[in-house]
This record gives C-alpha cells, structure tokens and sequence, in this order.
C-alpha cells in the first residue's frame, strides 16, 4: 500500500500519530535520562559516551517531530496521550547507580525497539523506514556489553543484582505497554484489526513475542546475565 492511500484511511492515520507519538516521546525521555545517568559515570570518557548516547536520541526526537509536522499533526498533542505511562514507567525504574542505568538504557529500552520493529511490517514504506531507523542500534551495544561484562569480572556478585533489575524492567514495561494498548484503541487496531491491509491472528502474536522474548534472553547473554 503506498503511502498516500494508507494515509487516507482515517484509521490507519490514527495509528501512526499514536505510534510517532509514543515513540517521539519516548525518545526526548531517553535523551533526558542519558543526560542525567551522563552526571553518575565513573570517567570523563563515559560520561562522553553517554552524552553521545543522548545526542542520538535527540536526533531521532526532532525527525519524528518533523515527520508528524509533514502529516499536519501537532507534535506535543500527539505525544500528551503517552506522557503520562512513559513518565510513570520511568518513575518506577529509576536507576540507582551507574550499572542500572546501563542496563535500563539495553535491555529495557530494548524490548521496546523491539515491539516497535514488530509493528514496522504493518507501516507504509516511508513510516516504515523512519521507525526502523529510529530503533536501529545507536552503538551503545558494544560500549554497555564491555562495561556491564567487566564489572562483573571485577565482582561477581554484581551479576545477581543486575540480572534481577532486568527482570523487573521487563515486566514494568510489558505492563505499561498493555496499559497504552488498553487506552488507545487506533494501536491496538493496528495489530488486531485490518487497518492497514493486513491482521495478525493469536498464532502471529504469539510468534511475535517469541521472538522478542528470544532477543531479550540474546541480549542479558551478551551482558552475562542469566534471563
């Protein structure tokens, strides 16, 4: 379908703004926390990578902002419906100290790119590629594996406490997205429904999650962590 006709379905565009919003926001909260978890690094020089790490999140920020001017939608009304769980979410998973925040920033952050590369498939090319992008890897795999791994090198009991702050972020952010997908019906259409040429049945849904549930125990693996 191309971009202009799936547009024009009302709502399959209300699906979009959601998505653009919640991701939009999701975003400018990753740069506000990168920015802050940049004032608990133990050195100048990863307080560098976070505050790289920051400068990336707001980059995608500003071009899904500019992507929901282009379709004629306000950029914070589109983001308000989200404010809410999103800063909740965050609320309930503070970091306390420099290695949570690692965590949260791969792992949390993760299995919600992940969700999103998930919905992509259902996306005109244009939306598609954008959100693609938005979620791809920022370069901070490589940099938060090597740091989160040799602190467990250095203290083994590390691994225990981090594994268990995985956990609980996973299960925070699997409750607040069913909580988003409860409130706004246009998302949740988008998955079940036909709104945009195509419908995932409960078989389609459950190979879904499996296969986020496969790159979430991928990715505690790469840290050294049991899932």
């Amino acid at each position: 379908m191309t971009e202009d006709a799936a547009l024009a379905d009302p709502a399959y565009r209300a699906a979009v703004v959601d998505l653009l919003g919640v991701l939009a926001y999701g975003e400018l909260m990753a740069f506000e926390r990168l920015a802050a978890d940049a004032a608990l690094a133990p050195t100048i020089t990863d307080e560098a990578e976070l505050a790289a790490m920051a400068n990336a999140e707001y980059r995608h920020f500003t071009r899904i902002r500019d992507r929901l001017v282009e379709l004629g939608v306000d950029p914070a009304a589109a983001m308000a419906p989200f404010r809410e769980p999103l800063e909740s979410f965050h609320s309930m998973t503070a970091p306390s100290d420099w290695l949570e925040g690692l965590v949260k920033a791969y792992v949390g952050d993760g299995i919600g790119m992940d969700f999103y590369r998930e919905i992509a498939v259902f996306l005109d090319p244009q939306t598609q590629a954008l959100v693609l992008d938005v979620c791809a890897d920022l370069g901070q795999s490589a940099f938060v594996v090597d740091r989160v791994r040799a602190a467990i090198e250095a203290d083994p009991r590390v691994a225990g406490r981090l594994a268990l702050w995985a956990r609980r972020l996973v299960g925070e952010a699997l409750s607040q997205a069913q909580h988003v997908a409860a409130e706004r019906e246009a998302l949740t259409a988008m998955l079940m429904g036909d709104v945009a040429g195509r419908a995932m049945d409960l078989t389609a849904i459950g190979e879904m999650f499996g296969r986020m549930t496969d790159e979430h125990t991928r990715r505690m693996q790469a840290l050294g962590l049991s899932a």
